[in-house]
């Protein structure tokens, strides 16, 4: 799962969510910095109004929210989907080896195209390199 440092850069750089059944998501308020939230039907679940998007908590497992807006979430997308957003700059994604060859020390490379030309970006977790990646484009679109 990707940083909520890296989840907040995507956010306001205009990474959009539709929440989908299955996708995490953290709320930004006191008592809540280690809670993850699963979209689920049976407990979380988006309702469409004409003045926006909230997440209901429909059940017995999270009794003390009622609902809370779209906006207020934030979505840590999983690496399936932040790959699906890189799109056709996606090229691969490689393990690299640590220098004294131990997994604990081991990180990712993710290569894609981008229009300023190839770039590669590494992170112990694969999904915060697709997440860097994924950033760097964004930016570069909105420059």
């Amino acid at each position: 799962m990707i940083s909520r440092s890296l989840a907040r850069a995507l956010r306001d750089a205009g990474v959009r969510w539709t929440p989908l059944d299955g996708d995490r998501f953290a709320l930004d308020a006191d008592g809540l910095d280690d809670q993850v939230f699963t979209v689920s039907e049976m407990t979380i679940e988006e309702h469409r109004y004409e003045t926006g998007s909230v997440l209901g908590f429909n059940g017995t497992t999270e009794w003390a929210l009622d609902s809370v807006a779209l906006e207020d979430a934030l979505w840590l997308p999983a690496e399936h989907q932040l790959r699906d957003l890189l799109g056709g700059t996606f090229r691969s994604l490689s393990r690299v080896a640590a220098e004294d060859g131990s997994d604990a020390t081991a990180r990712w490379t993710v290569d894609v195209a981008l229009p300023a030309g190839p770039q590669s970006f590494t992170a112990v977790d694969p999904s915060d390199a697709y997440a860097e990646a994924l950033l760097t484009l964004v930016r570069a679109a909105a420059a």
